[in-house]
C-alpha cells in the first residue's frame, strides 16, 4: 500500500525560481473528502492518482502512469475547472522540494511541498519557505477547484 507523508508551505521571495519547471494540468474525477481520484498530464506523461483521507500529514496514495492520450481524454470528464500550474523541483539540504506556481484562477498562489518518511522527520527550512499550511484544506488542489485562490478574501 502506498503512503504519502507530505507537508505543505506557502512560499515567500523569489530565490526558488532558479529551479526548472514543468507545466501540469490536472483534474478530479472524484473530490470526496474521504477519497480523491485525480488525472494529471505532466509534460508528455499521464497519471491516475487515488488518495485517501488525510490523518495529520499522512494519507494513502496510489499513483499509476497512464498513456498520455488516455489522460487527455479523461480531463474533460473531471469535476469542475482544471488546475493549471508549473511545478518546480529543487533540492535543499539533501531533500527534494516541489514548488507549485499556480496559474489561471489560482494565479498568485505559490506552495512548496516536501515528502517525508515520517511526520516528525526533521528537515532544514529553505529561506524562501513561509507559513505551514499542511492542515489548511483550502490549499488542497482538489479544494482550489471549488474555491480558487483569486476568490479568497484578502
Amino acid at each position: 500500500m502506498g503512503i504519502e507523508i507530505e507537508r505543505k508551505f506557502l512560499v515567500t521571495g523569489q530565490d526558488w525560481r532558479s529551479a526548472s519547471g514543468m507545466r501540469y494540468t490536472q483534474g478530479y474525477l472524484n473530490r470526496d473528502k474521504l477519497r480523491t481520484v485525480r488525472v494529471r498530464v505532466a509534460g508528455d506523461q499521464g497519471w491516475l492518482t487515488i488518495k485517501g483521507i488525510s490523518t495529520g500529514a499522512t494519507r494513502v496514495e496510489f499513483e499509476y502512469p497512464i498513456p498520455l492520450a488516455e489522460a487527455q481524454a479523461l480531463l474533460p470528464l473531471c469535476d469542475g475547472p482544471l488546475i493549471d500550474k508549473t511545478r518546480h523541483t529543487l533540492t535543499h539540504a539533501g531533500q527534494v522540494w516541489e514548488v507549485d506556481e499556480f496559474h489561471g484562477d489560482n494565479a498568485g498562489l505559490v506552495v512548496a511541498e516536501i515528502e517525508l518518511t515520517s511526520e516528525d522527520q526533521p528537515f532544514e527550512r529553505p529561506a524562501w519557505l513561509g507559513s505551514e499550511v499542511t492542515h489548511d484544506a483550502r490549499y488542497f488542489n482538489s479544494a482550489l477547484i471549488a474555491h480558487p485562490y483569486r476568490s479568497w478574501e484578502p
